[in-house]
């Protein structure tokens, strides 16, 4: 198959990268998902909202923010680009074009939301669903827009990049490029290659690598495995973030519960009934950066045999109020038994985002020419060592954005022909996928992750995760070679490969700071 773009993953980063450049010009446009839903990935479950201008609120304050709550290592010039392009683009892109119908007051006025660590209201929300109504709305004008094509149930397996998967030999002595993917389609059990003029890599995050994590099934660290093992460059991949709430409950994905549960007047209890957050930051307490509340939970529950604490809004805000304001919450602790209405919710620490990532620039481009990349999977710079809430969503509009900007105004070298690279190789495929293993190195993955590499980090820990981790990548990398393709196989390679990643990172880095965070610091 031959495209102009090829977008991987769904997104709110990926699906507004489609329009935009789909807006200007015919270009054929290709955009693939793993899910059988188009509208399914990270963006779809995001609860609180998105950043916007709150009524009081500026530019240079909303970059303070970012900046505090990344404790350091944020990109200034990209923490100031989020800052004065995103409102713009949320009103145009969000608003104006997709329709998108943030909550407002009786008098036609947006309601603006508080959450941990911003110092405004100015986070717009729809309810605490705001996720699923963006991607609701972009894809509606996605499934308008003739030239783009969306393939669900396609896995990308890898990037195919010159001279790797050249049949030239002597390709070899040209720069290293990026001309599309190899791609599994689930339906029919082949992998199809897709050549492209540019990849956009919009895959999202990784927190199913941990045994509790707030992220859906498909957060296996795709992307990232992808551009690591095509030679991209990534950074800070061991800021890990970790969200404060999310529901005490059976599984390894956690119901999350939204920060702006605690941004409308929640705070953290003992099971016992006693406030803590005063002792670990007097000035936010409850809304202290995430980092910070994640680790005082987490020291609760260690010091006292704790198995969780408690968020109490109930005592807080009236029943109808939260009915009104937090629907999903409500029903979802309701399922679990739990009326948020009457009584304090049971949350844990859970793996939530990944703030570093392969690294772009101001234009969301990678190291590697032709592979462009925004969103979770990236590192831009704007979360530095701990995203500020609600941020992310922008994020992948911004960077969405400017992608498609950059690959219309600066268009890339044209396709390589179709005979140029080699088709995709099954002769030592000799067994079927066997779902126990995957199932059960997948487990051990999540566990290693969990315990070693989680919120408290020391060198012990750290060094223990990297060796063994390293003898599963041996493990399942041989399994892989000689095993016919499922999405499931494809998810664990990858997600054994984002894992190392992580964990040598975080081993090589003895400066604690954010959410990277090490008890062993000097």
């Amino acid at each position: 198959m031959l495209t102009d773009t090829l977008i991987i993953g769904s997104g709110i980063a990926g699906a507004t990268a489609a329009l935009r450049l789909a807006q200007d010009s015919q270009r054929p446009i290709t955009l693939l998902t793993r899910a059988n839903d188009p509208e399914e990935s990270n963006s779809r479950w995001a609860q609180g909202g998105i950043v916007g201008k709150g009524l009081d609120d500026t530019t240079s304050e909303l970059i303070e923010d970012v900046l505090h709550a990344g404790a350091g290592l944020c990109y200034p010039p990209a923490v100031e680009l989020l800052a004065e392009e995103g409102p713009r683009l949320l009103a145009q892109i969000l608003i104006d074009f997709a329709g998108v119908e943030f909550d407002r007051d009786k008098g036609g006025n947006f309601i603006f939301g508080m959450e941990g660590a911003h110092s405004h209201r100015r986070i717009l929300h729809v309810g605490d669903a705001t996720g699923w109504a963006i991607m609701a709305a972009l894809h509606r004008k996605i499934a308008e827009t003739p030239n783009i094509q969306v393939l669900t149930e396609h896995t990308a397996v890898d990037l195919i990049t010159f001279p790797h998967h050249a049949r030239d030999p002597l390709a070899v002595y040209q720069p290293p490029t990026c001309h599309g993917a190899y791609v599994f389609n689930q339906s029919t059990g082949e992998v199809e290659p897709i050549l492209a003029r540019a990849t956009i890599l919009a895959t999202g995050g990784l927190g199913q690598i941990f045994l509790n994590t707030t992220n859906p099934a498909g957060a296996r660290g795709d992307g990232l495995a992808m551009a690591y093992r095509a030679g991209a460059r990534v950074i800070n991949a061991e800021y890990i973030q970790f969200h404060p709430t999310a529901l005490h409950m059976p599984g390894s994905t956690k119901f999350l519960i939204s920060e702006a549960v605690r941004g409308e007047g929640g705070i953290l209890l003992t099971p016992d009934g006693k406030p803590f957050m005063e002792k670990y930051d007097a000035q936010w307490k409850d809304l202290a950066p995430r980092d910070v509340v994640s680790r005082a939970i987490y020291w609760e529950m260690i010091a006292n045999g704790y198995p969780h604490v408690l968020l109490d809004i109930a005592s807080r805000r009236p029943a109808e109020y939260l009915r009104e304001r937090f629907p999903q919450i409500y029903a979802g602790c309701k399922a679990q038994g739990i009326d948020i209405t009457q009584q304090p919710i049971p949350v844990v620490p859970a793996a939530h985002y990944f703030c570093g990532g392969v690294m772009v620039d101001l234009w969301g481009r990678t190291s590697l020419p032709g592979l462009y990349a925004t969103g979770e999977v990236t590192c831009s710079g704007v979360h530095g060592a701990n995203r500020l809430a609600s941020t992310s969503l922008l994020e992948g509009l911004v960077w969405g954005d400017r992608a498609a900007r950059h690959i219309r105004e600066h268009p890339p070298a044209r396709v390589p022909e179709a005979d140029a690279i080699p088709a995709w190789d099954v002769s030592r495929s000799a067994f079927e996928a066997d779902p126990a293993l995957i199932q059960g190195d997948l487990q051990n993955i999540r566990n290693l992750m969990w315990h070693y590499v989680g919120l408290v980090r020391s060198e012990y820990r750290l060094k223990r995760a990297v060796r063994e981790l390293r003898h599963l990548w041996y493990e399942i990398e041989d399994f892989y070679r000689k095993t016919r393709l499922t999405d499931g196989l494809i998810g664990l390679r990858n997600a054994i490969q984002a894992a190392l990643v992580v964990a040598m990172a975080a081993q090589r880095n003895q400066t604690s700071r954010g959410a990277h965070y090490r008890d062993d610091a000097g």
